[in-house]
């Protein structure tokens, strides 16, 4: 029986560059088939919700930003949850606190998902705007190839469909929901 593994995207659209990891999501979601099934998961800014799919799941991973100032904008940081429990992760932002106590929390419990997180080092997480910055738009080519290379170490076999979302179109539909349209996530 394959594992069971969860994409969360993860952070707030409606501050600039926190949102990729929704828009990361919502790209992998939208734009590929998977092969064993991956449960891809709009975990905005979860919190203590995120506690239940960290006991449902045998792998998650969790996709967003990383505020480390000692790093360069669009750095790709790849850590276990054990790495984040243990380096107290970075807690700049609510989201990026919550994270990590559900981690600690967690690991107490009888069952907590081998936790991989592919964050980003942002630009703006201050601008209320739903867009992310050019400096960011340049990295993220190479952010989906990471998150697309940790659901491989999970087994997971992620196959392009023939029409493609591009990022502006991901970001229009988060500026814009509509649940008549199936706009959002």
């Amino acid at each position: 029986m394959d594992a069971k593994v969860a994409l969360i995207g993860s952070g707030n659209a409606f501050f600039m560059d926190e949102g990729i990891g929704l828009y990361a999501g919502k790209y992998f979601k939208e734009n590929f088939t998977y092969e064993p099934p991956l449960d891809i998961i709009d975990g905005g800014t979860l919190g203590f919700r995120l506690m239940p799919l960290l006991q449902e799941y045998e792998h998650v991973i969790i996709v967003n930003t990383s505020s480390d100032d000692s790093m360069s904008v669009g750095t790709i940081v790849v850590m276990s949850g054990d790495e984040l429990i243990a380096n107290q992760g970075i807690k700049k932002t609510a989201n990026e606190v919550e994270i990590t106590e559900m981690l600690q929390i967690c690991s107490m419990a009888s069952h907590c998902a081998q936790t991989t997180m592919v964050s980003i080092v942002p630009e703006d997480i201050i601008s209320v705007c739903v867009d992310v910055t050019p400096a960011l738009r340049a990295h993220w080519e190479n952010y989906i190839e990471m998150i697309d290379s940790e659901l491989a170490k999970c087994g997971i076999t992620a196959t392009p469909k023939d029409e493609m979302m591009s990022l502006d179109e991901i970001i229009e539909q988060f500026a814009n929901p509509s649940i008549e349209e199936g706009r959002g996530f």
